[in-house]
């Protein structure tokens, strides 16, 4: 079984585009569209990385990732946060928070594909 990758997204056609690109790189990838529940999607399945939305219905990718940073099972789990806003204060907030890279949409699968494959080797 490949290297299970968690998205939370809420997108359907980012959901779709990332879930195709890295299961046919070999990576076994779980999604969730609700921050609201994101962590417990999280506790019952831990994947190897996170793939997350920073706008999300319930609760923010920030709030998330903060949450994954202070559980000690989840602290060092690499996480690729994505947004819409690609702004200095929220790249420097996903930074400040931990996040281990920030990628602004619209992106290429091949730009994800790759980042993947560096964070949690393929």
């Amino acid at each position: 079984m490949g290297k299970r990758v968690l998205l939370i997204e809420d997108e359907p056609n980012i959901i779709e585009a990332i879930s195709f690109i890295l299961s046919r790189d070999g990576f076994t990838v779980h999604t969730h569209e609700d921050g609201e529940t994101a962590m417990d999607k999280l506790r019952a399945q831990p994947p190897d990385m996170v793939i997350l939305d920073v706008m999300l219905p319930g609760r923010s990718g920030y709030d998330i990732l903060r949450d994954l940073r202070a559980a000690p099972e989840s602290a060092e789990l690499p996480v690729m946060m994505l947004t819409a806003r690609g702004q200095a204060k929220d790249r420097e907030l996903a930074a400040r928070l931990g996040a281990t890279l920030f990628l602004t949409k619209p992106f290429s699968n091949t730009e994800v594909r790759d980042h993947v494959r560096r964070l949690i080797g393929a």
